[in-house]
């Protein structure tokens, strides 16, 4: 990595750290979802950055994927678990930080993953292993008598890539992928009171483009055009403009050109909360970027 691209994740996380901070305060009993998400997007902008992905604001049961639809009308309730996940970019270097939000009495469950996430970082050098890491997230939420998400990662960054390898787990696993100086990753604990697992919603909000492929229908050529600057980067439905959106992305997806993302939930009525920072690995040890 050279010095600007340092800078550059640097100054994402920074940006990302005091955005989180100041967007939990949107997060209130009575507040409008929708509101609240555009909010701290625009938030983003107004700081000169750009969005890694849409806001994510995923409540109770709901673990990920979730942020607003053009027209929503959810509001915030009291005993609401918020989770509220944010992807920041400067130039495609990206910082991915998250936070939970009781709207409740849920401290416990909040401090499970915080504590999951604390504990990883501290081990974070060159030579530690992924496995490693997962074990002592599993170790600190299940102390607290929760359970980790099994299939929930961390995950690396890239420039204009928010998934890539390694992945880190959030359970106990032998070995896996060693810590290397230089490797740019978000670790993200997810602890639940529900079964440790999450399954795919109906709901769908977000999408990213995966191909480039001549596309006949009119309005997915909009959309194209409309998503090109995004580099491959997720994007929310919300922010497309035009008509026929629906049947638009419905074509990109069958030509797989571009894929959804729905909700990720636990089993109904149960909670999860979510713990999440960026990290660059050291030749002793770590810098947390959106710390």
């Amino acid at each position: 990595m050279d010095d600007e691209g340092m800078e550059r994740y640097l100054e994402a996380g920074r940006i990302a750290s005091r955005i989180l901070t100041k967007g939990a305060g949107e997060i209130r009993a009575g507040a409008s979802y929708l509101g609240a998400v555009e909010r701290i997007e625009e938030m983003v902008k107004a700081d000169g950055a750009g969005l890694a992905f849409p806001l994510n604001v995923s409540i109770n049961e709901d673990a990920a994927h979730d942020t607003a639809s053009a027209k929503d009308d959810r509001v915030f309730s009291r005993g609401d678990l918020v989770k509220l996940d944010l992807g920041v970019h400067l130039d495609g270097y990206i910082a991915d930080t998250a936070t939970t939000i009781d709207l409740g009495d849920h401290h416990l469950l909040v401090e499970a993953s915080r504590r999951g996430l604390d504990q990883a970082i501290s081990m974070v050098r060159p030579g530690v292993s992924i496995g490693e890491l997962g074990t002592a997230i599993h170790h600190e939420i299940e102390a607290r008598g929760f359970k980790p998400v099994a299939n929930l990662t961390g995950h690396g960054l890239d420039r204009y890539m928010i998934h890539t390898p390694p992945n880190i787990p959030n359970v106990r696993v032998q070995g896996g992928a060693v810590l290397e100086e230089g490797m740019v990753f978000a670790i993200e604990p997810f602890a639940s009171t529900g079964c440790g697992r999450v399954t795919e919603k109906h709901r769908t909000e977000i999408y990213q483009q995966l191909a480039i492929h001549p596309v006949r229908l009119p309005s997915a050529r909009h959309i194209l055009e409309e998503i090109r600057p995004r580099k491959g980067m997720p994007f929310s439905k919300r922010w497309l403009s035009g008509n026929k959106i629906d049947l638009a992305l419905a074509a990109l997806i069958r030509a797989q050109v571009v894929r959804g993302y729905p909700v990720l939930s636990d089993v109904p009525g149960s909670l999860v909360s979510q713990a999440e920072h960026t990290l660059i690995v050291t030749s002793d040890g770590c810098i947390v970027t959106t710390a």
